[in-house]
């Protein structure tokens, strides 16, 4: 990860349409070849040229690539649901009245279960064709099956909307986020979470892979945000440093110029971390040993849990209650 010089792009930056880049990674944690650039104006990091047909790869390879199933498997449903307990718990104070609520990229519709158990009025959209059937069938969701520039909603529909790790994995993140802009009422919130590109706690083989076609750090995010017309009213770290949670308000008067995009220093930061994040410096710290009993702990808690799976409704209306 330790080239600097200056490259040609094949796509301008989606922040702040720049195509001055240098070349921060040229593999994937799997080991192909990958070429992860970055924006030197604002930071932003993506794979140019991408990787994948964003379409077909997410209605139909993404979970099996990554899970290793086209439905969810009880672990699964187990995993995503603690997650969704913890997204409530972010979101609390936004949900103290019931609200219309857009979820985008609804998975197994955990989460969507969740907010729809607490009385709140959900709709979701998710992409891939048999995590969206499911959440259908098992738990009664209202999903789109598709992607979010397809949803077939009227504009100002919602109060609130949430894209919990979509963003990344979009083709262009600033039509998404524009798409969402409309689908906002006035004074509406908008809750985006994404990895961060600062992220020390995984292995640094692991920063790039074929998934995430964009990197964020929390200065671009809240300037791509900006871009569209929202504007930021705070934003969370998680506990590991890997995630970062903005918390967008829908604000039609906003309005930025293409120089107010650049971000002065932000690449340098970004790229002096990604360089010197090596696999030295991360085996001294608690980072790995801690993932890994981790890992054991919850794959035994998780064996356990679902022993007696009978569905994934039952599972989650006990880990709800």
């Amino acid at each position: 990860m330790q080239q600097n010089h200056q490259e040609s792009c094949s796509n301008p930056c989606n922040v702040c349409g720049g195509t001055d880049i240098s070349v921060l990674a040229n593999h994937s944690r799997s080991g192909k070849p990958l070429r992860s650039v970055i924006c030197r104006d604002c930071g932003l990091v993506w794979s140019d040229p991408f990787p994948h047909n964003t379409r077909s790869y997410y209605e139909d390879d993404y979970r099996v690539a990554y899970k290793g199933t086209y439905t969810p498997k009880p672990k699964h449903i187990l995993r995503a649901g603690k997650v969704a307990l913890y997204r409530r718990k972010l979101l609390d104070k936004w949900l103290a009245q019931p609200k219309k609520i857009l979820d985008v990229g609804t998975g197994g519709g955990e989460f969507a279960y969740l907010l729809q158990s607490l009385g709140h009025d959900v709709n979701g959209i998710e992409p891939n064709k048999g995590y969206a059937e499911y959440s259908k069938q098992e738990y009664g969701l209202n999903v789109q099956v598709g992607f979010i520039q397809d949803i077939q909603q009227p504009d100002e529909s919602f109060d609130l909307i949430t894209i919990w790790h979509v963003l990344e994995h979009t083709e262009n993140p600033c039509d998404v986020l524009t798409k969402l802009h409309t689908l906002l009422r006035p004074q509406g919130v908008l809750v985006v979470e994404v990895p961060t590109i600062e992220a020390t706690c995984q292995s640094p083989k692991s920063t790039f892979h074929e998934a995430h076609i964009f990197n964020f750090n929390l200065a671009n995010l809240r300037k791509l945000g900006e871009k569209v017309g929202f504007a930021e009213v705070e934003h969370k770290l998680s506990a590991d440093g890997a995630n970062i949670t903005v918390f967008f308000q829908k604000n039609a008067a906003a309005t930025i110029n293409d120089k107010a995009l650049k971000i002065p220093g932000n690449a340098e930061r970004i790229t002096n971390i990604v360089n010197n994040h090596t696999a030295y410096k991360h085996y001294l710290t608690a980072w790995p040993y801690q993932r890994f009993f981790c890992r054991m702990g919850r794959a035994f808690g998780e064996k356990l849990a679902t022993a007696n799976f009978e569905s994934g409704k039952s599972l989650l209306d006990k880990l709800y209650s």
